[in-house]
């Protein structure tokens, strides 16, 4: 279970940061190095960038719950194996 929270929560970051990227700095919408003037001409500039925004903002709740529900997991695997960490021996 945790394992694939962890893959998850991996893609949805590489998808996040690539939403970020085509995003426009100035405000514009989408960048035209990714095809920004034709979905431009498909959306319109206001939609285009409401959608980029909307889709930004849902992946980054995504990606905060998913984290909080990992940790509850992982937390609670721990606490039902004792919680114990074995020490390492040093030498």
């Amino acid at each position: 279970m945790i394992t694939l929270l962890t893959i998850i929560i991996a893609l949805v970051s590489f998808v996040l940061m690539g939403v970020v990227l085509i995003q426009n700095p100035k405000g514009g919408g989408v960048d035209s190095t990714f095809g920004g003037a034709g979905a431009n001409q498909v959306f319109g500039a206001a939609r285009s960038t409401d959608f980029v925004e909307k889709l930004t903002w849902g992946l980054a709740i995504t990606l905060f719950v998913l984290a909080i529900i990992t940790a509850i997991v992982v937390s609670n695997s721990a606490g039902a194996s004792g919680g114990v960490i074995p020490l390492q021996s040093q030498g």
